[in-house]
């Protein structure tokens, strides 16, 4: 059972100030948290509702319409949002956008718990880095603000400017550069179903990418959004395409093993390692583009790109 005791139209600041001031119960336009602030910077309206929580009445706050909060560097804005007094969380609905600093999450629904600065997302979940050096979709994400992580489940795929990664759960860690302060990704986890496509910059024509796959892979980037080195563990597989000292074309490599280690220099592939029950073949030039040579689950998704 819930009960709304009061509704207010945000007209201007100073309105909702004299408003609350004059209201029988207490609304405040900062949400508190333990440690930081929530600051209601804009809704259309604000409700006072006390609900029934078991034999215990809990009283909790929604603003509706054009709604933005702050929490530190943290901006989240949705369509409606209820804040839980008792539990400390803030549920949020509909249109869901949250920017901090260079990184920008979308999705229909969500719960964010001020306190320790976690959120959970759910719905056409999208993510970018407002730099364009990587973008992301899945169904599920879970927020982890103070470890500057992003997690992504359930058909998680994953795109930067010459790649595409694709698996059951990735996470994106995200860290300050030392130069201008801004964000950038420099780990990415893939856990189950791994994949990673990343585009053969040699070739122009017909567009190749260097695949590699297995069970876990944990990707490193320089602060330009480049690959620099991949290890793939567990059923590890990559196709990678040769070339000699004149970039001349010489064939395809395709290996197998326990592990996979891949360095990186300006998106190309300069060294590749296979350890433990080393299985392989090469293919000649004539097979190049050919997608019968492809890792088991390679498809390009260009389109289905969220931004």
């Amino acid at each position: 059972m819930k009960k709304a005791f009061r509704s207010i139209p945000l007209l201007t600041t100073w309105i909702l100030l004299l408003a609350t001031a004059l209201a029988p119960v207490s609304v405040h336009n900062t949400l508190r948290a333990e440690k930081k602030k929530i600051i209601l910077l804009n809704a259309d309206t604000i409700e006072g509702v006390e609900t029934a929580s078991g034999s215990e009445p809990q009283s909790c706050r929604s603003v509706i319409g054009n709604v933005r909060f702050r929490h530190g560097t943290l901006t989240l804005a949705c369509d409606r949002a209820t804040e839980f007094e008792t539990e400390k969380k803030i549920v949020l609905f509909g249109n869901i956008v949250i920017i901090d600093n260079d990184v920008e999450i979308h999705a229909d629904n969500g719960v964010y718990f001020p306190d320790n600065e976690h959120g959970e997302l759910t719905g056409n979940v999208r993510a970018r880095m407002l730099n364009g050096s990587l973008m992301a979709r899945a169904r599920k994400a879970v927020m982890e603000n103070r470890k500057n992580r992003l997690w992504l489940y359930d058909d998680a795929i994953a795109w930067g400017k010459t790649e595409r990664l694709s698996g059951d759960i990735i996470m994106v860690h995200t860290k300050k550069a030392a130069g201008d302060g801004k964000q950038y990704v420099d780990e990415v986890q893939v856990h189950r179903n791994t994949l990673l496509a990343a585009r053969d910059t040699l070739s122009l024509s017909p567009v190749l990418y260097n695949q590699l796959s297995g069970n876990r892979m944990v990707i490193s980037m320089n602060d330009r959004g480049k690959l620099s080195d991949v290890i793939v563990t567990g059923q590890a597989e990559s196709l990678y395409h040769l070339y000699d000292e004149g970039n001349k074309p010489t064939g395809i490599n395709y290996s197998s093993g326990n592990s996979i280690l891949m360095l990186f220099i300006e998106g190309r592939l300069i060294k590749a390692k296979v350890t433990g029950n080393v299985e392989g073949r090469q293919y000649p030039g004539r097979y190049r583009g050919d997608p019968k040579i492809n890792l088991p689950g390679f498809v390009r998704k260009e389109p289905e790109r969220p931004f």
